[in-house]
């Protein structure tokens, strides 16, 4: 997309966003288009707001560990993964790769995690 629809794009959702501030659909698509054009402080403070009004939505708490990764919050964004991984997150793969998370990749914290849900294989 380009920066002109993206800025079009951003105008009509804060604009949905003031208007129905409690519809978390709106919210979730702002907070996205936020992380997506380097917007990260909007974009975690909605994520805040969601994990707040969607607390057991394991989609919400992934996307506050990447808003905290993105805004070098690394000890709240592996709090957040934790607790997506709680509410049933299981895209181990995505989330290894992911590069929203690469401030928490490089972490002990994020590797003992990695190591406390992928089941050790025997030999």
């Amino acid at each position: 997309m380009s920066k002109d629809a993206n800025q079009i794009e951003l105008s009509f959702l804060e604009g949905l966003a003031k208007r129905l501030p409690d519809n978390t659909d709106v919210l979730k698509s702002l907070a996205d288009l936020y992380t997506k054009v380097g917007r990260y402080n909007n974009g975690l403070f909605l994520d805040e707001k969601l994990s707040r009004m969607c607390p057991e939505e394991e989609m919400v708490w992934y996307n506050l560990a990447c808003s905290y990764a993105l805004t070098e919050q690394v000890d709240k964004g592996i709090d957040a993964l934790k607790k997506a991984i709680e509410l049933g997150y299981d895209d181990i793969e995505w989330m290894k790769e992911d590069n929203d998370l690469t401030n928490l990749h490089v972490t002990a914290a994020f590797s003992k995690l990695l190591k406390s849900i992928i089941p050790l294989t025997k030999d």
